[in-house]
């Protein structure tokens, strides 16, 4: 039976996209339109369980899709969203909170109707609402939220803050020709041992780091690195909303930034992001190379960059996310490395396509659910 779609966006020639789009797959099936949020949240309200998915505009008229989703949060009206939507650098604050509010993913509308037409823009929207009837209950909304800023310790500080494609640029889930890698057996490493976190997340990921981030002390005893799958205009906002909730600094990476225990480093999105070593310190470094597998930032680029330094301990971390980016960068860093890796589990993930790649490599130490992931980091890694 065909999925039932609601979309609401204030432009006609939009919706009339939507439609065609929508209509080119027999999973999928428009069930009804709105110009506005308003007019959705009455459609909605009247009988929450008629629609599996929903396309939503941010901008609108009389209610905008931000105001949408907090209504909808408000009565626990739990609807995969998937936020289709023409967002500059300045909208990425709002984008963000959609996130916040229960949205799984977003795309950017292209910048031409050409574009808006082609194949390229028709298979993004139909991979993600694919992607949205696959999340777990838990994934759609509803992750806790702190809407006030946490304060920092007296050492810490505010942080300041590829083409229109959302959080899931892995593209579609394959599960064949997992690699096998030898591992480097553990060793013991003292308490003042010279460690990094690396994190890799994709769809659901501003979500799930949500859930992390916050529960990190601002003393931990690493560095930590992420890379997560957004385009560039977004990757600022997101840095600066975890820092706003989070006791542990949080920043986007920028070119030449050293590397200082209890604090997180965002890879801006649109560049891949390398760990070096000039002297005694660890700086972060901008690649400018093609996209791998469509990515950039790459994980897999990240995890290889920590292959030649002298880290004595990494705590690798894969998150919710389609694709496989990170498995093949992990299992190479601990063919050579000590590792510990931490896989996301399939229940609290929104999309179980990197953790599942990671664990089937046979690399993984753990499996977590989200809600435990930050104390399995603080547990490997210690404070200072």
């Amino acid at each position: 039976m065909s999925k039932k779609v609601l979309a609401i966006d204030d432009s006609a020639l939009m919706r009339r996209v939507l439609s065609d789009i929508i209509a080119s797959d027999e999973r999928f099936v428009l069930e009804d339109s709105a110009d506005n949020g308003l007019v959705a949240y009455d459609l909605i309200v009247s009988n929450p369980s008629k629609y599996d998915i929903i396309i939503l505009d941010i901008n609108m008229p009389r209610m905008n899709g931000i105001e949408l989703l907090s209504k909808l949060s408000e009565k626990n009206i739990k609807i995969p969203t998937l936020v289709v939507s023409t967002i500059a650098r300045e909208g990425a604050d709002e984008t963000i909170r959609c996130l916040e509010l229960g949205a799984f993913d977003f795309l950017t509308k292209p910048d031409s109707f050409v574009e808006t037409k082609g194949d390229r823009f028709r298979d993004r929207v139909l991979s993600l609402m694919a992607a949205g009837l696959m999340l777990p209950d838990s994934a759609v909304r509803n992750f806790p939220s702190k809407q006030s800023s946490v304060p920092k310790d007296a050492s810490g500080t505010s942080a300041t803050s590829v083409n229109g494609t959302a959080a899931s640029l892995g593209g579609p889930m394959s599960y064949t020709n997992i690699a096998s890698y030898n591992r480097k057996p553990h060793s013991n490493v003292s308490k003042n041992a010279n460690r990094l976190v690396a994190i890799a997340s994709s769809t659901g990921g501003p979500k799930a780091l949500q859930q992390v981030l916050p529960l990190l002390p601002p003393n931990l005893a690493a560095p930590v690195v992420i890379v997560q799958h957004m385009p560039e205009s977004f990757t600022g906002s997101l840095a600066s909303r975890m820092n706003e909730i989070s006791k542990i600094n949080v920043k986007e990476a920028q070119d030449g930034d050293i590397l200082k225990k209890g604090w997180v480093y965002i890879a801006k999105g649109g560049r891949h992001l390398r760990v070096e070593k000039k002297g005694t310190e660890y700086v972060l470094v901008f690649d400018n190379s093609p996209a791998r597998n469509g990515l950039r930032p790459c994980a897999d680029i990240m995890y290889e960059s920590i292959k030649e330094l002298d880290f004595e301990e990494i705590t690798c971390v894969v998150l919710t996310g389609m694709g496989s980016d990170g498995t093949r960068g992990i299992g190479a860093l601990s063919e050579v490395k000590n590792t510990y890796v931490i896989a996301q589990d399939e229940a609290s993930s929104t999309v179980y396509g990197m953790p599942r790649m990671l664990k089937e490599s046979g690399v993984t130490d753990e499996v977590l659910p989200l809600g435990d992931i930050a104390a399995g980091i603080v547990r490997i890694v210690g404070t200072y």
